[in-house]
């Protein structure tokens, strides 16, 4: 038996600015007031997971992204579905949204995060990792 599977990927974004790195968050018109969460989106027929992501982050904000790396999966409450979960960082491009799902993005620091989703979503597992990354990144200590 080969079920079928709808594969999705998400996707968070990050971008350095002068006063410290920045993820890229999105509201989508459906979700509760506040609340922002990382890109996502359904893979197309033929469509590498790569391709996709590029795709999903550009229709969906206008933004173009590089240096795409897996990060891991999670089954996802629609019928069949997989989400496939990926980091990128900003390549170039400024915010527009083409269509009526995105209501508004932002890049956020890690100390100044919106409401996000709740701690079992791979899309808040991808924001904890941001956070955590900027927090080892500042506590580092180089050594010569």
């Amino acid at each position: 038996s080969y079920p079928r599977i709808s594969p999705a990927i998400i996707v968070a974004v990050t971008r350095h600015f002068d006063d410290g790195p920045r993820i890229l968050l999105a509201r989508n018109h459906r979700f509760p007031a506040g609340r922002y969460s990382v890109v996502a989106g359904f893979v197309e027929p033929g469509e590498t997971l790569e391709d996709c992501v590029r795709r999903e982050v550009a229709e969906e904000t206008g933004v173009a992204v590089g240096q795409i790396r897996y990060f891991g999966s999670q089954p996802w409450p629609f019928p069949n579905s997989l989400m496939i979960g990926f980091t990128a960082e900003y390549a170039g491009g400024d915010f527009v949204f083409g269509d009526d799902e995105i209501d508004d993005a932002q890049w956020f620091a890690p100390d100044a995060l919106p409401l996000v989703p709740p701690k079992i979503s791979i899309a808040r597992k991808l924001i904890d990792d941001f956070v955590a990354r900027c927090s080892a990144d500042a506590t580092r200590v180089q050594t010569w």
